[in-house]
Parts: structure tokens; C-alpha cells; sequence
């Protein structure tokens, strides 16, 4: 009977422990309650343009506003030297080239037909000046020079853009030299252009004031941005044109106003002031009617659930990456975090490992859905310690 009694209070006392001491795990509900039903924000019908195709999408969450044959396969005309841009900006950034660099010019380069930025053979001219042909001045012959310099020839420097199309998860892009100028296999999406865009944009913010330069001389020929945006909304600060014969007239703009970043791609328009009124109707729309949001930083803590057999009895959990959300102005405030957490967690646990879901919602509806994942690794404890999560394991599992 003593043993009875002992093994009993035994168990009453560790009991206590565990509900007094907070060590029986939790599940994370709601991370506040549920709003009551509220009338939806007045959002308009989208306009529609006089374009083939064209995308309204948030720079930061990558929520598409507004879409119509995003996905269609159109030719992109000198849209094509944005990844043609961001391919030197990258081989920049990581260092295998400097934008001081100088490249001397092939007679290939200079013989390339179309727009120009009026380069001279055999002359040698910084990467940092060809950037800008490329972007200001929209120069095949600066573009040509570029991808001789990074990949030995045009044709390589296009699988290079096809590689990094890839990489970007481009669905419905392929190119076929690093101009635009056209050809059958030479061809991109609305959606994928403005995919590109945000990545200029994200990845590479220093070089990214480049887009907003609205004039460039070179060789004693001033040369002005053909992106009208640039002086008719101070807003817009980049990011290129395009034209030819079988695109019409294309262009991709971004703006940013009171935090919020959008980008507005147009294609197919049938003149130079078409296609800056549709786009600017597109970037007024989204303005007048959306917001954005950062919700959550990467690294952020949102939770610190218990581990089981752990050199420590709880991790820090949070996402991997910012949290940027898109909703109708006036909505924000209504926005509910739900996080579903792994009900249990047993070390070793490593960093980046995910152990639940970050869940983002208006009135119910899931918005956004990302990973939780740990903030740092939890490596197995000692022998001891994981005997003793067993015995309280195993008595929490008649309390479940």
C-alpha cells in the first residue's frame, strides 16, 4: 500500500509540475480572435486597356491585382534587356566581373541593327556605361557587347537567360539573344516580365536607381528614357520599354507610393502614348484601392513551442523570409494570424526545419500561407534528459 500511495503522489505532484510549470505543450490557435463579419471594401471593376496583355502585381507580397493574358506568349521586344540587365547585374553582385570593367567593342556588336546607344569598334567602354545604354538607352549594340563580355558570345549569353528564366520559375519565357529583336522562339508572358521586374528590383536595389535616369549621352548623343512615366508621375521610377513591329508597343513601370510598391506591365499597345496612359491607368488603380503591408520580418519570433529531448526545452519559430500582404485599403486591421504548429516536436531539430504553417487571413479566407520553420538547431540532449521528456511524455499522453 506505502508503494501504491507513493507511486500516486508521485504523479499528483508531477502533474502539478507540469500544468503549474507550462511544460505541457500547447497548440497555437488563433493569434487573436476572429473579426466579426464586416461589409468587403469598394473595389471597383479593373480598367480595361486598349493592350493585348497586361499585369498589376505588388512588388513586395507578388500578389497579381490585376491580370488579362498574363500568361500568353508574346513576343517582348527590348523588354528582353531587363534579364539581360540583371544577368551583368548579378555577375556584378557576386563578383566575377566589375562594372568597371572595360569591354572592347566587337564589329558584331556594333553592326547590330535597331535601337543604339552608338558604340564605336574597338573602342573600350566600362560595364557601368553599357548598363546604362542598355537601360536608358535601350541599345542593342551595348547589349550585344554585354553578352560577349560575360558569356564569350550572344548565343551563350542566351542560355544564360534561359538558366536564370528557370531559376525565377518563368513558364512561359524563352529567349533567343539578349536584344529582343524578334525571332519565332524569342517570346515572354506579362506575368513573367513583371516576375523579372520584381526581381531587378529586390535583389539588386543598388543598382536599381539606374532605371529611373531619364537621359544618356555617349559618344556626344544625348539620349532621353523612353519611359514618358519618368516625368509625368513622380512616383514612377523605372523600368523599360519596348517596340517592334510584331509587339507593338510594350512597357514596364514601377511605382512606389506611402510604402507601397506596384509594377505594371502593358504589352501590345499601339503607340508610345498609348502604352504610358494604359500603364498609368493601371498603376492609378492599384494605388487608389490596394495597400501593403510587412506583417512579419525575417527571423521574426512567432512562437516558442516545446521540444522534447532537447539540450533545451523550447525552440524560437518563425519564418524564413519577410511577410508582405496585399489587401483592399481600409482592410489591414482586419487581418487575422493563425499558426498551426506541429503538435510534437522532438530533438535533434535543425535550423530552417519546418514544424508548422504561418497562416494569413481576411474573414476567413487564407491570403497568404507560409512555412514556420526554427530560428536555430536544437541538438539531442544527454541521456538523462531525454529519459526524463519520456516519463513526462508519457504521463502527458494520458492527459491528451
Amino acid at each position: 500500500m506505502r508503494v501504491c500511495a507513493r507511486s500516486l503522489l508521485f504523479y499528483v505532484v508531477l502533474l502539478v509540475t507540469l500544468c503549474v510549470g507550462g511544460l505541457l505543450p500547447t497548440v497555437q490557435a488563433e493569434s487573436r480572435p476572429q473579426p466579426s463579419p464586416v461589409p468587403s471594401s469598394m473595389v471597383p471593376s479593373p480598367p480595361e486597356l486598349s493592350a493585348t496583355a497586361w499585369v498589376l502585381m505588388d512588388a513586395n507580397s507578388g500578389k497579381i491585382l490585376v491580370e488579362h493574358n498574363a500568361d500568353k506568349e508574346l513576343p517582348p521586344a527590348s523588354l528582353t534587356k531587363m534579364m539581360t540587365a540583371y544577368i551583368v547585374e548579378r555577375e556584378i553582385d557576386a563578383g566575377n566581373i566589375s562594372g568597371d570593367d572595360k569591354v572592347t567593342i566587337s564589329e558584331h556588336a556594333w553592326r547590330t541593327g535597331g535601337s543604339r546607344m552608338f558604340l564605336k569598334p574597338g573602342s573600350q567602354v566600362s560595364i557601368n556605361n553599357l548598363l546604362k545604354g542598355v537601360v536608358v538607352q535601350s541599345g542593342n549594340d551595348a547589349s550585344v557587347a554585354l553578352a560577349e563580355y560575360v558569356a564569350g558570345s550572344t548565343d551563350a549569353f542566351a542560355d544564360l537567360m534561359n538558366q536564370q528564366a528557370a531559376r525565377m520559375n518563368l513558364k512561359h519565357t524563352h529567349f533567343m539573344n539578349p536584344t529582343g529583336l524578334p525571332h519565332d522562339d524569342h517570346y515572354s508572358s506579362a506575368h513573367d516580365l513583371a516576375v523579372i521586374a520584381q526581381h531587378i528590383i529586390k535583389d539588386y536595389p543598388d543598382h536599381y536607381e539606374m532605371y529611373s535616369q531619364k537621359y544618356f549621352t555617349w559618344n556626344d548623343i544625348r539620349q532621353p528614357n523612353r519611359n514618358r512615366l519618368l516625368w509625368r508621375d513622380p512616383n514612377v521610377d523605372g523600368l523599360k520599354t519596348g517596340h517592334t513591329d510584331a509587339a507593338g508597343y510594350c512597357l514596364v513601370a514601377s511605382a512606389k507610393e506611402d510604402g507601397t510598391r506596384l509594377i505594371a506591365v502593358v504589352m501590345g499597345t499601339d503607340s508610345d502614348e498609348a502604352r504610358a496612359q494604359e500603364t498609368q491607368k493601371l498603376l492609378s488603380y492599384g494605388f487608389r484601392f490596394f495597400e501593403t503591408q510587412q506583417l512579419y520580418k525575417s527571423g521574426a519570433v512567432l512562437n516558442k513551442p516545446r521540444v522534447w529531448g532537447g539540450e533545451q526545452d523550447t525552440l524560437r519559430l518563425g519564418v524564413a523570409s519577410d511577410v508582405f500582404i496585399t489587401v483592399p485599403r481600409g482592410r489591414i486591421d482586419d487581418l487575422n494570424a493563425q499558426l498551426d504548429i506541429r503538435k510534437t516536436i522532438n530533438a535533434p531539430v535543425e535550423q530552417g526545419e519546418q514544424l508548422g504553417t504561418l497562416k494569413i487571413k481576411l474573414n476567413g479566407k487564407v491570403l497568404d500561407e507560409r512555412p514556420l520553420v526554427a530560428l536555430e538547431p536544437v541538438p539531442e540532449g544527454g541521456f538523462f534528459k531525454r529519459l526524463w521528456d519520456s516519463v513526462l511524455q508519457f504521463v502527458y499522453g494520458f492527459f491528451d
